[in-house]
């Protein structure tokens, strides 16, 4: 869908994205109007109308990205996604995981409001998007009263996140054989570079998933497993060397996972691949 995206994320410091921030790097959060090939049954209530109601509610924007798609004339109204948090959730040590909500919408009909849970990690910045079970994912269509839905499913989800911040402490208490360890990167590594026929050409190798970018990442536990397999399939940089059609030596960089959907449909599969794996362990 896109060719890359925009990500802007709150300094540490700051209570929240400001509206100038967000104007110059997702400015279709702002659309004046639906794009035109949107039908007279589309009803239009642009995101920062949806933003302002959630902020009176004490929901602030803390990071946003948006997609920038190969037609350049639906720029203004492309997909875009925003992470709220309150106020009174800060940060605390490195390794600390903060409940959030995570907003995907659009104004070219590429998405309805789609509301997640999401959970955010301080040690490396790395915001994951849950759904496993009891996790919440509400879609509101762009018709009726959008902004009082997505409030009214604000609050729903954002519970539900609050929930899955459980699956740290429980997890961390789960050690992993090499071997489990390896069955686990295997997985995620299907996930992100297996094509539609599951056929699998990079020369990335699975370990490599599994290698921590931080000394505090260095551990067996399916916690810090997880986080690690996630930021290495989620940031790319992995090199390796392989071979082009030629057969002639050839280095390959895995690329970072920009696009929205992507990043979404990546962040969910590997957090199910975790609780299921914790799962068999807590049943062993």
């Amino acid at each position: 869908m896109s060719r890359h995206t925009n990500i802007l994320r709150a300094h540490k410091d700051a209570i929240a994205l400001t509206e100038d921030q967000l104007r110059a790097r997702v400015p279709s959060i702002f659309a004046a109007e639906a794009h035109g090939s949107r039908s007279d049954r589309y009803t239009y209530i642009p995101t920062i109308n949806v933003m302002q109601g959630l902020a009176k509610e004490g929901f602030l924007p803390v990071a946003a990205r948006q997609c920038s798609p190969r037609d350049d004339t639906r720029h203004d109204f492309a997909k875009h996604m925003i992470r709220f948090r309150r106020p009174d959730q800060k940060y605390g040590a490195v390794g600390d995981v903060l409940p959030e909500l995570v907003l995907v919408n659009s104004h070219d009909g590429t998405s309805s409001y789609n509301l997640m849970a999401g959970l955010f990690r301080l040690a490396c910045m790395n915001g994951l998007v849950v759904e496993a079970g009891e996790i919440a994912s509400i879609r509101i269509g762009h018709k009726g009263d959008i902004v009082s839905k997505v409030i009214e499913g604000a609050y729903t989800v954002l519970d539900e996140s609050v929930k899955a911040l459980e699956a740290p402490r429980q997890w961390s208490q789960l050690r992993l054989s090499a071997p489990e360890q390896n069955i686990f990167a295997e997985q995620a590594h299907a996930m992100r570079f297996a094509d539609a026929e599951g056929e699998i050409t990079t020369a990335i190798k699975p370990q490599q998933l599994l290698i921590p970018r931080r000394y505090e990442d260095k551990a067996n536990d399916l916690w810090q497993t997880f986080n690690v397999v996630q930021e290495n399939v989620i940031r790319g940089g992995l090199s390796a060397m392989g071979r082009d059609a030629n057969n002639r030596p050839r280095r390959s960089t895995s690329r970072a996972v920009n696009g929205i959907d992507q990043d979404v449909k990546l962040n969910k599969a590997l957090w199910a691949l975790a609780s299921k794996m914790a799962e068999l362990k807590i049943a062993a």
